[in-house]
């Protein structure tokens, strides 16, 4: 059997407070923050956001208490990441954890990418 196409992506909660400068911040190093609750690949978004932030909060027995109210997103890699076929580079993880480190206080995440569905992004047409 064939594992469907999919890309890494890390499963993070935002603070609502941070979430468009974190996403402004990401967009600048190509890499692509998508809302669970509105990600064209979800049929149920809103319900699957919420399984995941009640998942992830569970996971950490009250660590991330503060977090049960913050936005659910999935960050991807952009093309520039890419290189034909070869796995995502180590370069592409560390400047994804650095630059959620920079909003420690506005994140929580686990360290790992997962595999979701392929999230397609329009591309601009040169005129």
């Amino acid at each position: 059997m064939e594992r469907a196409p999919h890309v890494n992506a890390a499963t993070v909660l935002v603070d609502p407070a941070v979430l468009h400068d974190l996403e402004v911040h990401l967009m600048t190093l190509d890499l692509r923050l998508w809302p669970v609750a509105t990600a064209p690949i979800c049929t149920d978004g809103p319900r699957r956001a919420f399984q995941l932030r009640r998942r992830m909060l569970m996971a950490r027995r009250g660590a991330w208490d503060d977090a049960a109210h913050w936005v659910p997103v999935w960050i991807s890699f952009g093309a520039s990441w890419y290189s034909g076929a070869e796995p995502l580079p180590w370069a592409a993880h560390q400047t994804l954890w650095r630059t959620l480190e920079e909003y420690a206080d506005h994140v929580r995440y686990r360290l790992g990418l997962g595999g979701i569905p392929r999230l397609d992004v329009p591309e601009e047409r040169a005129g």
